[in-house]
């Protein structure tokens, strides 16, 4: 594994077999969107390597959490009058709303790997990816109400497109901690995997998907994101993508070997 260097100290970017590993890692506030974290990972995403075909993002071990919300220092420092609200409003809100937007519009693959809990903020972090692993010890919920707050952080957008308007209202107004099986069975996740089994389950997740024909991926990423399209619109789209497709190696690999009845070897070219 290659480390990336970093200004940011609060989040860490390793490179291994094309799956660049985006790592918060704030203990003291086990993970939180604070400035720092979330300047971190903006850094993260613009020095991605050329070799990159996948992100993953996670919390560190020492964390004790994927992502633990937004900054609720700043809010004290809000009640404190010690911040202004234009001031919160920029930081809590907007800042920390970049920083998910920044992840939901990554080019490459997503997968967040939740290995704890993801609340509020962090919720909306980890839903902002592709694909979600939940540890099973692990939970994630969006329980704004738990400070007396509206959603944020792009949550209003995201969640009735991933669950529904109906469910997106059940979880916002219960502010209800999903385990594995509910998280799961709503689909705000894509699959549990045992504590001993997460990593595992992770690699083999990462690795099918970094081996695969990553502009294609890529091009199909931004398709599944125009959900408001007619279907008409949806085909040309789709129609103008395939024009670049045609004449990327990948395809040509991925034709030659399906005749050959072969395995394909994609190298994202």
């Amino acid at each position: 594994m290659t480390e990336v260097e970093l200004d940011s100290d609060a989040v860490g970017l390793a490179l291994a077999d094309g799956v660049a590993t985006v790592t918060l890692d704030a203990p003291a506030v086990r993970n939180a969107l604070t400035v720092e974290v979330t300047a971190g990972v903006r850094e993260a995403l613009d020095s991605l390597p050329d070799e990159a075909r996948c992100v993953v993002l996670r919390g560190s071990d020492e964390a004790g959490a994927f992502c633990a919300g937004g900054d609720v220092n700043a809010m004290l420092e809000l009640q404190a009058d010690a911040m202004t609200l234009p001031e919160a409003v920029d930081h809590v809100v907007r800042d920390t709303a970049d920083c998910v937007r920044r992840v939901y519009e990554c080019d490459l693959p997503t997968v967040a790997a939740i290995d704890g809990p993801a609340v509020g903020a962090g919720g909306a972090l980890a839903i902002a990816c592709d694909l979600q692993l939940l540890r099973e010890d692990a939970s994630i919920g969006f329980g704004f109400r738990r400070v007396g707050l509206a959603v944020d952080s792009g949550l209003s957008y995201l969640l009735p497109r991933l669950v529904g308007r109906n469910v997106a209202m059940e979880l916002v107004y219960t502010g209800e901690k999903l385990g594995p099986e509910r998280a799961l069975e709503l689909g705000v996740v894509n699959r549990v995997a045992g504590e001993d089994e997460f990593e595992s389950e992770l690699a083999a997740l990462t690795e099918r998907i970094a081996g695969g024909p990553t502009k294609a991926l890529t091009a199909s990423n931004r398709l599944l994101r125009r959900p408001d399209d007619s279907i008409e619109a949806a085909i040309e789209h789709e129609a103008s993508a395939q024009a670049v497709m045609f004449e990327t190696d990948d395809h040509a690999e991925g034709v030659e070997s399906f005749m050959s009845r072969r395995e394909p070897a994609f190298e994202g070219k």
